[in-house]
């Protein structure tokens, strides 16, 4: 951890240790929000999130409490002493929480994909010293993830905190979204001064993933963290399966640490931990496309069972075995190399179609 990146933050956060933003999901009662508030508090948590209005899906699930919540975030502050902040996705969001004197605000990643909507929220706090949280788009664009903080930051806010949350993923993952680490790694290239977050409890979607989603962050030099807790989570009216509750984020915390800065003058790019990282995320995702390709050669082996058509069909894997190649030596790779993995491959998928539908 950088401390040099907080500069400015010194009355709004302790930067001796490691970052950390929790709360629950969203505010659902002023109860929920002072007992998990209380509790986090006591866990040494400093800053207090929750959604006070939530973009859902699809309509008819819980869309957030709404303004009336907004009281029950400064009771929290008055009681715990903590810093207080939700999300706003508009104008209007931004004018109710200046209005109520909250702390500080998130722009969260559907907000960030439409620059309308950010240049209406960086209009709207022109003239307002209020620290900013901006996530990552939902889909791996670096440019909307970019001009987000450029809009803000023109707006002349100057305390501004980048989380990244993962991006969607249309691939088999055991996360709820994909890690993406390699978005965050450029954006950290882009802007070295920006604090940056990671929010473990969105790319995980499960609690049992979320403390080694931190742990990861942790090893790539992230500042802080961005973490849902509940004081009980299976209760919640939205995104239950990945809260902590306020025990468990404790826990967590003191089995992970921020990495020291042990190269302070090295450039980013040159730490072999990012690019560690970066061979780990190719590597789970080349397992979950084969896991996704051999599920749809047993589909394959299922039709041709049914329709009596022989397995092996040398003329089909000729033509994909040339088509791989031809890729290859466009990347420029070694084409035995290719030839021998992909052969590998084929082999395993007629040995899924073989057995296919066997008891």
């Amino acid at each position: 951890m950088d401390r040099s990146r907080f500069d400015g933050w010194e009355s709004f956060m302790d930067c001796s240790g490691l970052a950390v933003v929790a709360g629950p999901c969203s505010a659902e009662s002023r109860e929920q929000v002072l007992r998990t508030a209380e509790a986090l508090g006591k866990a040494g948590i400093s800053l207090f999130r929750a959604g006070v209005w939530k973009p859902r899906t699809r309509p008819g699930n819980f869309e957030g409490a709404g303004d009336s919540a907004l009281p029950w975030l400064a009771e929290a502050r008055a009681v715990t002493g903590m810093k207080v902040g939700t999300e706003v996705a508009s104008g209007k969001h931004v004018e109710a929480v200046l209005g109520a004197g909250l702390d500080f605000v998130w722009i969260g990643a559907r907000t960030v994909t439409n620059p309308f909507l950010v240049q209406e929220i960086a209009d709207s706090m022109k003239g307002a010293d209020i620290p900013v949280f901006i996530k990552n788009p939902v889909n791996p664009d670096l440019e909307l993830w970019a001009g987000a903080i450029e809009r803000i930051r023109h707006s002349g806010i100057g305390r501004i905190a980048a989380v990244h949350r993962g991006v969607t993923s249309y691939s088999r993952i055991i996360y709820r979204n994909d890690p993406h680490w390699q978005m965050a790694i450029a954006l950290r290239l882009r802007f070295p001064a920006l604090p940056m977050f990671c929010d473990p409890s969105h790319i995980a979607g499960d609690r049992k993933y979320v403390g080694e989603i931190a742990a990861k962050a942790m090893d790539l030099d992230f500042d802080g963290l961005f973490i849902e807790s509940h004081i009980e989570p299976r209760e919640a009216l939205s995104d239950a399966a990945q809260q902590l509750t306020p025990d468990d984020l404790s826990s967590l915390l003191l089995s992970i640490k921020p990495k020291e800065n042990r190269c302070a003058g090295s450039p980013y790019r040159e730490s072999i931990d990012q690019l560690r990282a970066k061979i780990d995320e190719i590597d789970d995702s080349l397992v979950s496309l084969l896991a996704e390709r051999m599920e749809t050669s047993g589909k394959i082996g299922s039709y041709k069972r049914r329709g009596s058509i022989p397995i092996l069909q040398g003329s089909r894997w000729d033509a994909v075995l040339e088509r791989v190649v031809k890729q290859a030596e466009a990347y420029g790779l070694e084409t035995g190399f290719v030839t021998d993995v992909f052969n590998r491959i084929h082999r395993a998928s007629i040995e899924r179609q073989e057995h296919c539908g066997d008891d």
